[in-house]
């Protein structure tokens, strides 16, 4: 239970963060729908954005972690607390800079990646504008973010969690309030997003300041013997990991101004359908996926330090079997059931069933890559704690390539949601890439008896979700639609809730039941984590 139980601990904070999540995402389409306001927003948005995915979330988080790791167990805690401090600093200064670079160049920025806008009137000018105002969230949700990889390095996985979802509600809060408030000093409401967005930032940041401190954070007072900052070899060794990852980071970087102009050439509201998509498959990558990475991350790297080998075979078996025991049946639940949750979450306001019809086409095309996603999660971050840098981006460079030829070919056959489809087949081919070879770092082998326990596990739980997936899809087209239940005029709502609530249930029965009935240990001990989390009382 080594895997689940720590990172139990953090899905249920991550779960109440993208459940916040979501609960924004609907309001955003309450508002915006898929308007060109929605779409210029997440043009706006995804600039900085790249920017955080490699400062916060991508290579620098990979890289610190293992790091701190190693300093705290070869030269104590003083000598790592002063690693993490410098990284702290180096960041906010790093994050200032891009901050007025984003803002000198804003223009050319989203020339490059909408220029299609420029067809539309006030369109072009409403992306700038919101792009500047984002810029400002970078610095705070990027020292968040290495805040969270410190004090998960040190246990502590639910506060860093409840930080995301402390943004999320302050970003819905804040957000609401300035969009009455924006129109009364000249400005569209769409710029109150924005505005909520970097307070939401800055509160992310601000409440794990608490926990880094009862931990033990404290910069410690400057010894002679401490090498100074800019010779620090911790910050060389974090520089010699990240290096790497920014080559990654370019290709990725292609990929993305690929789908953005190929998305903002399919005119209005595919940007906006493609993102509220996206942000549902990651609401199950968010509460599973990347939280088994989190509390994954620091085990892997403390066995690779102590070179314990059976401990890592064990460690990355178990991490890539819970994944799929998961991430299988929610792909297939999301991709099944996509019209009755897009109905339920977003089908209000400016957002038509239209919407929900488009929308629900790239939902089910990514949900094929779920799972897939999820073990990337897991495996990237590994390459960097193994310092096996480089094969982590080639890994990218080739799927970002393949991404691109994919996507060029796919959007002129089927239209906006093949960027999804080809998306989800990248994400098959880079899994299966870094699984085999983080497997053959730990085996030394390149096949073993364990590629053939995971491969007969995937193809048990892709059996087991598919049918669940069938069975529920079923009940939607035969029982519920036929009496209406989802389009009663008074009680819509309700009757929306009601219905997704029973399909839901229904597939974790289904699930549940075959997994007794079978006896697939890791799925049953999910549920008994998840039954004895609900049960426990808390702490005094």
């Amino acid at each position: 239970m080594g895997v689940l139980k720590s990172a139990s601990s953090m899905s249920a904070g991550v779960f109440l963060s993208r459940i916040l999540g979501l609960v924004r995402e609907q309001v955003f389409a309450y508002f915006f729908g898929a308007s060109h306001a929605a779409d210029a927003f997440q043009i706006a948005f995804r600039i900085p954005n790249l920017l955080r995915d490699l400062l916060a979330e991508g290579a620098m988080n990979s890289a610190l972690v293992p790091t701190y790791v190693q300093y705290r167990e070869s030269e104590g805690k003083r000598r790592a607390w002063q690693v993490a401090g410098r990284v702290f600093r180096a960041l906010f200064v790093i994050t200032l800079f891009c901050v007025g670079f984003g803002l000198f160049f804003t223009e050319s920025l989203v020339s490059l990646y909408a220029a299609a806008y420029q067809d539309v009137p006030g369109k072009f000018e409403l992306t700038q504008n919101l792009t500047k105002i984002l810029f400002f969230f970078l610095p705070f949700v990027t020292l968040a973010a290495a805040f969270m990889g410190i004090l998960n390095a040190n246990g502590v996985y639910f506060i860093p969690a409840f930080a995301s979802a402390a943004f999320n509600a302050t970003s819905i809060l804040t957000g609401v309030a300035f969009i009455f408030l924006v129109p009364q000093w000249g400005y569209p409401p769409i710029v109150g997003m924005a505005l909520g967005m970097v307070v939401g930032g800055l509160v992310q940041a601000l409440v794990q300041i608490p926990s880094l401190k009862k931990v033990g954070y404290a910069y410690p007072p400057k010894q002679t013997s401490d090498p100074p900052w800019h010779h620090d070899p911790a910050l060389k060794r974090m520089l010699f990991l990240i290096l790497p990852g920014l080559v990654g980071l370019a290709a990725t970087q292609i990929n993305i101004l690929v789908n953005s102009i190929l998305a903002t050439g399919e005119g209005e509201g595919a940007v906006a359908w493609l993102n509220y998509a996206f942000r549902l498959m990651q609401f199950p990558i968010g509460v599973f996926g990347v939280s088994l990475a989190a509390a994954f991350l620091p085990l892997m790297s403390e066995a690779w330090v102590k070179r314990k080998p059976k401990e890592l075979k064990s460690n990355l078996e178990k991490s890539i079997i819970s994944a799929l025991a998961i991430n299988l049946p929610a792909a297939a639940g999301l991709g099944f059931l996509s019209v009755p949750i897009i109905q339920l979450i977003f089908e209000y306001g400016e957002f038509s069933h239209s919407d929900t019809e488009a929308t629900a086409l790239a939902l089910s095309a990514y949900c094929l890559g779920l799972p897939f996603y999820s073990l990337v999660k897991i495996l990237v971050p590994l390459c960097y704690a193994f310092e096996r840098t480089r094969f982590a981006v080639g890994a990218s460079v080739l799927s970002v390539a393949l991404n691109v030829a994919l996507n060029f070919w796919l959007i002129d056959l089927v239209g906006y949601w093949g960027l999804a489809l080809g998306t989800s087949i990248t994400a098959f081919i880079q899994a299966l890439i870094l699984f085999l070879f983080v497997h053959h770092l730990v085996v030394s082998s390149w096949l073993s008896d364990l590629v053939g326990r995971v491969a007969r596990k995937f193809m048990l739980h892709l059996s087991i979700a598919l049918g669940m997936g069938l069975v529920c899809y079923w009940t939607w087209k035969e029982i519920i639609l036929p009496f209406g239940f989802s389009y009663f005029s008074e009680w819509g709502v309700l009757c929306r809730v009601f219905s997704v609530g029973l399909l839901v249930v229904e597939g974790v029965l289904v699930v549940y039941l075959v997994a007794r009935l079978v006896g697939i240990s890791e799925t049953l001990e999910f549920f008994h984590l998840i039954r004895r989390k609900a049960t426990e009382k808390p702490s005094p």
